[in-house]
């Protein structure tokens, strides 16, 4: 093989889109869908391995999330890469008090 017959680099393959992303907020944090029962981050880390953060839920949220999803919205956030997730239409919604 000659040097004018070099192979060509690979070239990156652009990943599909998740089709759990809901938003983008303005300030690059990612407003995702949970899957049915999740409880961990499935948000992919620069290496391409997931999270696996706990998601915890979160009262305390911007101004930005209440104009969005409502001041009394139902948001979990990574503990880790602080993703936002809302939760699966298919699950029973979450009051500020435990549910057995």
């Amino acid at each position: 093989m000659t040097p004018s017959e070099s192979p060509a680099p690979e070239q990156a393959q652009p990943q599909p889109p998740d089709p759990q992303l809901v938003a983008t907020l303005s300030d690059g944090t990612k407003v995702k869908r949970r899957k049915l029962k999740m409880r961990a981050c499935n948000e992919p880390g620069e290496k391409g391995k997931i999270c696996a953060g706990h998601l915890k839920r979160w009262y305390f949220f911007g101004g930005e999330v209440a104009e969005k999803y409502g001041k009394d919205a139902e948001i979990y956030r990574c503990e880790h890469c602080k993703t936002l997730y809302l939760p699966n239409p298919e699950e029973a919604p979450r009051t500020r008090t435990l549910a057995y």
